[in-house]
């Protein structure tokens, strides 16, 4: 599976962005995708999830009800669209792709077998 993660940029915050992951190689159907991100000098954090089958979706505390994740089955593509952008989302996302993840292990990027690149966002005071 390769994934390419695009979309980040700059933003002011309260703005809105939406973040794509395309993925390619294969089907995603017992897939889970996995957003993560990664600020300077913290460490990697746990955005959210989505079940391909499904559509099911997992939020981190720190992005629920501000961030929306969504999948496009003819695109083979999930966004993660973020609204009401504060500066301290300000990071490096990723998307992620495992299969076959058990929701408590939903979190966690060993889960994950496939990592796009990531694609920088960054929110302005």
């Amino acid at each position: 599976v390769q994934l390419q993660a695009c979309g980040g940029g700059l933003v002011q915050a309260g703005d809105s962005l939406r973040l794509s992951c395309a993925a390619s190689g294969r089907t995603l159907s017992s897939y889970t995708v996995g957003w993560f991100r990664l600020a300077p000098g913290k460490e990697r954090e746990y955005v959210g999830a989505i079940r391909w089958s499904g559509g099911t979706t997992y939020y981190a505390n720190s992005v629920k009800g501000r961030f929306t994740i969504s999948r496009d089955n003819a695109k083979n593509t999930v966004y993660l669209q973020m609204n009401s952008l504060k500066p301290e989302d300000t990071a490096v996302y990723y998307c992620a792709a495992g299969n076959r993840i058990i929701t408590s292990q939903a979190m966690a990027p060993s889960a994950y077998d496939y990592w796009g690149k990531g694609t920088l966002v960054t929110v302005s005071s």
